[in-house]
C-alpha cells in the first residue's frame, strides 16, 4: 500500500500542478437557477437541468407518492421480484414518446451503454463509433468482442469509407451521442441514416443531452434531425433534463429489448430503479405532453446567451443547443476565470484534458428553462469583467 499510495500522491501532484485538478464544490440546497455554495447565493450555469425540473414541486409530489405508494426501492433486481407495475408504465410511456416499440430500465445511461454491445454483438460483427462519443459509449464498446472502427468526429466521409471496407461482417452498428456534451454540437443524424440504410448498417443513438428538451417537441436529437423513424436503438437517461434524478433506458425494437431483459449484466446485476425516480418520470412525460411552455424558455434563453456572449468578445463553439463552450485554450486560465466568476455570484466550471482535447480548455455554460433574462444579464456581465481582467475579450 505504501507503493501505491506514493505513486498516487505523485499523480495527483502532477494534475494539480498542471492545472487540471478538479475540485468538488459543496451545494447546500436543492439544485436550481438559483443554488447555495460555500453559503452563498450564486447562480447555476453549470448543471444538466435544462427544464428546470429538479426542483419542481410537481415532481416532489410525484415523487413522494412514488414512495408512500410503492416504497423507498425493491432491494432486488427486475427479474427476480423487483419489477412494479410503474417500471412497466414508464418503459411503455417512454417507447410511444421515442416511438419505439419497447424500453428497458437502466440505473443511469452509463449501465444502458454498458449492457448494450456486449449483449447485442460478437467477434463476427463490427461497431462503428465517432471519436468524440461519450466515455460510457467507450466502454461499452470496449466490453464487447465485436471489431471496432472509429471515425473522426462526425466525418461523414470516414465514415462512408468504414462501412465500404467492413461489409463482410455480419452485422456493423454506428454507434454516435446525438449531442455531444462538451461541444454541444449535434451529430449528422440524416447522413449517418442515409449512409446506414445504403449499407444496411445499425444506428445506435445516445441522446442524453437531448432527450425531453432538444427538437421541435423536445423527443431529442432524433426529433431536431427528423430521423425518428430511421434510430434503431437509442439510450439516454432521466438524470438530466428528465428530472435530474437518476436513471438511464434504452429504447428499441422487440427482439432487441427482450434480449436485453435476458443478458444484459447491468440490468440483470443491478437493483430496480427507484419507485420515486420511477413516478417522477412518469410526471415528467404527462408534462412534456401537456405543453411546449418550458422548451420554448429554454430555446429562448439559449439563443439570447448566445447572442450576448459573442457580443462582448468571447469564442464560442457554434451552435443551437443549451450547451455553450467558451473557447479558452488553457486549462489553468480555464480554473482562474471559473474560481473568479465564483466571487461574482456565477458558478461555472472550467473543464481540461482528459475530459476535452489538450489545448481546447473552455468553460462550458448550460443554460436553463429555469434562468430569467436577469440571471442571464448578469452572468454575461460577469463574464465581461472577468474576461476583461484576464484579456480574453
Amino acid at each position: 500500500m505504501d507503493t501505491l499510495s506514493n505513486k498516487l500522491k505523485t499523480e495527483i501532484e502532477l494534475i494539480k500542478d498542471n492545472g487540471l485538478y478538479k475540485n468538488e464544490r459543496i451545494i447546500n440546497s436543492k439544485q436550481d437557477a438559483e443554488i447555495s455554495v460555500d453559503n452563498k447565493l450564486v447562480l447555476n450555469f453549470c448543471a444538466n437541468n435544462y427544464l428546470g425540473l429538479s426542483s419542481s414541486n410537481d415532481l416532489i409530489i410525484a415523487a413522494k407518492n412514488g414512495l408512500d405508494n410503492w416504497g423507498l426501492g425493491l432491494s432486488s433486481v427486475r427479474f427476480i421480484c423487483g419489477t412494479q407495475a410503474i417500471h412497466k408504465k414508464l418503459e411503455m410511456q417512454l417507447s410511444k414518446f421515442l416511438n419505439m416499440d419497447d424500453t428497458i430500465l437502466y440505473s443511469s445511461c452509463f449501465d444502458a451503454n454498458g449492457g448494450l454491445f456486449e449483449t447485442l454483438l460478437d467477434s463476427n460483427d463490427v461497431i462503428i463509433s465517432d471519436a468524440l462519443n461519450h466515455a460510457s459509449i467507450i466502454d461499452g464498446v470496449r466490453l464487447c468482442k465485436a471489431q471496432r472502427k472509429r471515425y473522426a468526429h462526425s466525418n461523414m466521409k470516414e465514415l462512408e469509407l468504414i462501412l465500404k471496407d467492413t461489409q463482410s461482417y455480419n452485422n456493423r452498428l454506428i454507434t454516435t451521442d446525438g449531442v455531444f456534451s462538451m461541444d454541444g454540437d449535434v451529430a449528422k443524424l440524416q447522413h449517418i441514416c442515409n449512409l446506414a440504410e445504403q449499407y444496411k448498417a445499425i444506428v445506435h443513438v445516445d441522446d442524453s443531452h437531448a432527450t425531453g428538451f432538444f427538437g421541435p417537441t423536445g423527443r431529442g436529437s432524433v426529433d431536431y434531425c427528423n430521423v425518428m423513424d430511421q434510430i434503431d436503438i437509442i439510450t439516454s437517461t432521466l438524470g438530466k433534463a428528465m428530472g435530474g434524478a437518476s436513471g438511464g433506458f434504452t429504447s428499441s425494437s422487440k427482439n432487441i429489448i427482450d434480449i436485453l431483459r435476458q443478458r444484459s449484466r447491468p440490468y440483470l446485476f443491478s437493483n430496480s430503479l427507484a419507485p420515486a425516480i420511477v413516478n417522477a418520470s412518469i410526471k415528467v412525460l404527462y408534462l412534456l405532453n401537456e405543453n411546449n411552455d418550458l422548451l420554448h424558455t429554454l430555446n429562448e434563453n439559449t439563443a439570447y446567451f448566445r447572442s450576448e456572449i459573442t457580443r462582448i468578445g468571447y469564442k464560442i463553439k457554434d451552435g443551437v443547443h443549451p450547451i455553450i463552450p467558451i473557447m479558452l485554450g488553457d486549462a489553468k486560465l480555464a480554473q482562474n476565470i471559473a474560481q473568479d466568476m465564483l466571487k461574482e455570484n456565477i458558478y461555472v466550471i472550467g473543464f481540461s484534458y482528459p475530459v476535452v482535447p489538450k489545448g481546447e480548455a473552455r468553460i462550458r455554460v448550460q443554460i436553463s428553462a429555469a434562468h430569467s433574462r436577469n440571471d442571464i444579464d448578469k452572468a454575461i456581465n460577469a463574464f465581461h469583467k472577468i474576461g476583461l481582467k484576464y484579456k480574453v475579450i
